[in-house]
């Protein structure tokens, strides 16, 4: 396997105090020098820990995300609207919260209402080429399933190389692979999660491949840049690292780093569920070392296309945007820094992920803010940059102010539900409630959860370690009653 090598500055902030410098907005260009439709690549990882970049922790090497950071704002408040990925790609493709479509949890009815416009269909008709390379996940279609509005070809995307699903394998994409798994799983009557070993999409067609997922995905991307770069052009690039399985490195590789690697699932010789939890938190001992390999080498693609934007001299019309789908998987061992809990509950950890918007001659760099913001702010705040460019319903904001230096953004509230648990913020106010129901998600996925009603104080208490429930009767009653209203207003 070849792995290109990308030489980068390596930076040296963190997420936690970050030294990104609040420096003059005075070089920006004025309106006049603004360009009427900038190119746009939004890079999504998956389940990317909050801690793991910038130097925050000792172990972490992702200059390629470091530099960007460098070149434009780091939100460090920002939120994906779910703490898992279907419904938090929802959130962000369509700049609504996905429960009005139905979706709280896993198996939600998916993208079906098309009265709701996705990104690539507002682009689309402000004259835009869309592209989408790598994973998507919304809830609806199945892997061998393109009818479906799910699909990126059918709401507004023109070009599209990748897969479905929650999981892809890292190294097999074949489907004589994936057909024998799946007859051996028949075979000895296993129950558990596909490993997903089957073709990759070219558009509507499955096509057999070889190589790397992080790879192959950042190959097409710069392809579908390419391809397109003499007109505006939307590119949403989703890896499928650092998702589980981490453990799918190629055997060189591994080799390269003195690691042993961990076993794919054989359902002829184990269940399930006993090498599932072999592979995670605590009990894989290279569990944190196979996650980094995936993550380094996430950066090297993410290095690359930026790259190529620059040597293409494209880097001044293009518009760079990069988040996680949710927070990081401490089961797999993402590292969520001073941020309680997990991928899969409502706590910090879950639902904070990085979030960098970069746009070197339009956007000041080296700017770190404390704004609170969410994915659904990214397609009105592009919006605002497209000349003509209308939504007509959206629960996120612009946020360009806050890219233009201007002071702190206002926003009333941010809502997470899933059914069984739901939480709220307001200013440095977080409510969250977990239902007994949560017991059982929480043990199926190996994190914790404590159950309950609870009020935290972010600014105070940031690690959501004290209840101040009792303290603050009121608040606790206004910010429940708020979730009320709102849930009423999502489910009319």
């Amino acid at each position: 396997m070849n792995f290109r090598k990308l030489a980068v500055i390596t930076l040296s902030f963190t997420v936690g105090a970050c030294s990104l410098s609040n420096i003059s907005y005075s070089e920006l260009p004025s309106d006049k020098e603004t360009i009427a439709k900038p190119n746009i690549v939004l890079i999504v990882a998956d389940d990317q820990g909050y801690g793991d970049y910038g130097k925050t922790l000792s172990d972490v090497n992702t200059p390629s995300i470091d530099q960007l950071a460098k070149q434009g704002v780091l939100f460090k408040q920002a939120y994906a609207t779910s703490p898992i990925c279907n419904a938090s790609r929802m959130g962000l493709i369509t700049s609504q919260y996905q429960q009005r479509q139905g979706t709280y949890w896993y198996s939600g009815p998916g993208l079906h209402d098309e009265s709701i416009s996705t990104i690539a269909e507002v682009l689309k008709e402000n004259g835009y080429t869309n592209g989408y390379v790598g994973k998507f996940h919304y809830g609806k279609s199945k892997v061998k399933d393109s009818s479906h509005r799910d699909f990126p070809i059918n709401h507004g995307f023109d070009y599209f190389y990748g897969f479905e699903g929650g999981r892809k394998h890292y190294l097999n994409h074949k489907e004589a692979i994936e057909a024998k798994f799946l007859a051996t799983k028949k075979k000895h009557k296993r129950a558990g999660q596909s490993l997903a070993q089957g073709p990759m999409w070219l558009n509507k067609e499955l096509v057999d491949q070889e190589g790397f997922s992080t790879e192959l995905f950042g190959e097409r991307a710069i392809e579908f840049i390419d391809s397109n770069k003499e007109k505006p052009f939307f590119l949403q690039l989703s890896f499928n690292a650092v998702h589980n399985f981490t453990h799918q490195i190629p055997a060189d590789e591994l080799k390269r780093r003195g690691l042993k690697g961990y076993r794919d699932w054989n359902p002829a010789k184990e269940d399930y569920r006993s090498w599932y939890e072999g592979s995670r938190y605590p009990n894989n001992d290279e569990g944190r070392a196979q996650y980094l390999v995936q993550l380094e080498h996430l950066d090297t693609q993410v290095g690359r296309v930026v790259q190529y934007l620059d040597d293409a001299n494209l880097r001044k019309n293009t518009i760079v945007i990069y988040i996680s789908d949710n927070g990081g998987s401490t089961p797999i061992y993402a590292n969520n820094g001073n941020l309680r809990g997990s991928k899969y509950t409502l706590y910090e950890g879950g639902i904070r992920i990085p979030m960098i918007i970069s746009w070197p001659e339009s956007i000041q760099g080296n700017i770190a803010r404390e704004d609170l913001v969410s994915t659904m702010d990214i397609l009105p705040t592009l919006c605002e940059y497209i000349d003509g460019c209308a939504l007509k319903n959206t629960d996120g904001m612009s946020i360009k102010g806050a890219l233009m230096g201007e002071k702190a953004i206002e926003r009333d509230y941010l809502v997470w539900d899933k059914g069984h648990e739901i939480a709220l913020r307001q200013g440095d106010w977080k409510l969250k409630v977990a239902k007994e129901s949560s017991k059982h998600h929480a043990k199926s996925e190996m994190v914790k959860i404590e159950v309950g009603t609870f009020l935290y104080n972010l600014k105070d208490d940031p690690s959501e370690t004290t209840d101040v429930a009792a303290e603050n009767p009121a608040k606790l009653s206004e910010l429940l009653a708020l979730h009320q209203k709102w849930r009423a207003s999502i489910e009319k």
